[in-house]
C-alpha cells in the first residue's frame, strides 16, 4: 500500500512540475522521504485524535469523575518534561529510528487496549496508567515530525513542508471536534479501537520509507544527558531568534491557548448557552482557521522572515482574542474563532521553521525539545484563568490575558527588533 501511495504522489507532483516547479505547493513531495512521512503523519494524527476522544469519553462514562478526566488530560503533557532528552537521543541516533519506535509503541498500546476492551478487562485506572506511560513519548510526536522534515528538506522548502505536515493534525482536529464522542456510540469501544489500531499499523508501515541526512557530529561523543540538555539551553539562550521563539511559544500557551482549548467548554455553556453540538462547532471553527492558514503557508512563499511573521501573527492572535472576550453571540463567536485559528497557524508554523532554520542540524532535536517545554504555559494559564474567572468574570479575565499578551509581544518586538528584520 505504501508503495502505491508513493507512486501516486510522484505522479501528482510530476504532473504539476511544468507549471511551477519550485513554488508549487506539492513541491515538498518531490522528496521521497516526505512522500512517506506525510501519510504516516496523517494516519498518526487521525489515530491520536480518535484515541483521545474515545478514551476521554470512556473515562468520563465509566468513572463519572471529572477529576479522572482532568488527570487523563494532564497526562498528555507529562512527556514534555523529557522532550529535551528525547530530542537529544534523536540527534544522536536519528529521527527515523525515534519515529519507528514511538509509532510502533502507539500501535502496540492500541492493540493492548483493544484486547482489554474486547475481554471486558478495561478499567479507568488501567487507562490512566497506560496513558501516562505512552504520554511520555506522545507529547514529543510533533517535535519528531518537524525535526525529521528539517533533516530531509532544503531550507527554502522547510516552511511549506511544515505547513503541509500541520494539515494532518488540523484536519484530524476538525473531524474530531465534529464527530466527538458519538463515534464510540456508533462503533462501540472495541470496534473503534480496531480502526485506531489499523491506522497506527499503517503509519508504522509508511515510516519504513523515511530517510534522513546523516549527522555524525554528535554520534561518537559520550552520552551525558544533563550536560547535553544544559548545552542545548545555552545554545538557545545565546541565539536571539531561538530565545524570541521560545518566549513567544510560552506566551501564547500562557495567555492565548487556554481560551480555545481547556476553557472553550466554559464559554460554550456560560457565554453562548449552547450544548455539546455547539461546542463541536466552536472547536471546529478554530481548527478550520488553522487548516486554512496551513494550506496558504504550503502554497505561497513569503519574502518576510519567518521570525517576523510569527511575531506579527502572535500579536494579531492576542488582539483577536481580546475581541473574542466581548463576543456573546454564537455565530459571531464562530467567525472570531475562525480568525483566531488562522492567526494561530501563521504563528506556530513559522515559529517552528524559524527555530529549525536558526539551529545547526546536530542541535535541531534538542532545540525543538526545549521548545516543547513552553507547553507548560498552558496548564499554568488554565490554573490562573480558572481562579480569575471565579473572582472577576470570564470577559475581564480574557481581556486581561489578551492585554498582557499584546504588551509582552510588543516588548519582545522592540527588544529583538534588529534580529526580526
Amino acid at each position: 500500500m505504501a508503495f502505491y501511495c508513493d507512486k501516486a504522489l510522484v505522479l501528482m507532483v510530476s504532473t504539476n512540475e511544468s507549471a511551477q516547479p519550485s513554488s508549487h505547493w506539492l513541491s515538498p513531495f518531490q522528496n521521497k522521504s516526505f512522500r512517506f512521512q506525510w501519510p504516516s503523519d496523517l494516519a498518526t494524527s487521525w489515530a491520536l485524535e480518535m484515541e483521545l476522544i474515545v478514551l476521554g469519553w470512556y473515562i468520563l462514562s465509566a468513572s463519572g469523575s471529572v477529576v479522572m478526566l482532568v488527570m487523563f488530560g494532564s497526562l498528555q503533557f507529562i512527556g514534555t518534561l523529557v522532550s529535551p532528552f528525547v530530542g537529544m537521543i534523536g540527534d544522536r541516533i536519528g529521527f527515523k529510528k525515534i519515529i519507528m519506535i514511538s509509532r510502533s509503541l502507539y500501535a502496540f498500546v492500541a492493540l493492548l487496549l483493544m484486547f482489554l476492551s474486547w475481554s471486558d478487562e478495561l478499567t479507568p485506572i488501567r487507562v490512566l496508567v497506560i496513558a501516562g506511560l505512552v504520554g511520555m513519548v506522545r507529547a514529543s510526536d510533533m517535535m519528531f515530525r518537524n525535526s525529521m522534515i528539517a533533516r530531509t528538506m532544503q531550507p527554502k522548502q522547510l516552511l511549506g513542508a511544515l505547513a503541509i505536515s500541520k494539515i494532518t493534525s488540523d484536519s484530524a482536529r476538525v473531524v474530531g471536534a465534529l464527530v466527538g464522542a458519538g463515534m464510540v456510540a456508533w462503533l462501540g469501544m472495541t470496534t473503534a479501537y480496531v480502526l485506531i489500531s489499523f491506522l497506527y499499523v499503517l503509519c508504522v508501515c509508511f515510516s519504513l520509507g523515511l530517510k534522513e541526512r546523516a549527522i555524525d557530529a554528535t554520534q561518537h561523543q559520550p552520552v551525558k544527558p544533563i550536560r547535553d540538555v544544559m548545552i542545548a539551553w545555552s545554545y538557545v539562550k545565546n541565539r536571539p531568534i531561538l530565545l524570541a521563539a521560545m518566549w513567544l511559544a510560552f506566551l501564547v500557551n500562557l495567555f492565548a491557548f487556554p481560551f480555545v482549548l481547556g476553557l472553550l467548554p466554559y464559554a460554550a455553556k456560560n457565554i453562548y448557552f449552547t450544548d455539546q453540538k455547539g461546542l463541536g462547532f466552536l472547536s471546529a471553527s478554530f481548527a478550520t482557521g488553522s487548516l486554512i492558514s496551513s494550506a496558504l503557508l504550503s502554497k505561497f512563499r513569503f519574502r518576510t522572515r519567518n521570525a517576523k511573521i510569527m511575531m506579527w501573527a502572535g500579536l494579531f492572535w492576542f488582539s483577536i482574542t481580546l475581541v473574542f472576550a466581548w463576543v456573546n453571540h454564537m455565530v459571531v463567536g464562530i467567525m472570531v474563532l475562525l480568525c483566531i485559528g488562522f492567526t494561530h497557524g501563521f504563528c506556530v508554523t513559522p515559529l517552528a521553521a524559524a527555530m529549525l532554520q536558526a539551529s545547526e542540524e546536530e542541535y535541531q532535536g534538542r532545540v525543538m525539545g526545549m521548545r516543547m517545554l513552553a507547553v507548560w504555559g498552558l496548564p499554568l494559564g488554565l490554573l490562573i484563568a480558572g481562579f480569575l474567572i471565579d473572582a472577576m468574570g470570564y470577559t475581564s479575565t480574557v481581556s486581561l490575558f489578551s492585554v498582557l499578551g499584546i504588551t509582552s509581544t510588543l516588548w519582545m518586538m522592540k527588544i529583538w527588533r534588529e534580529h526580526l528584520q
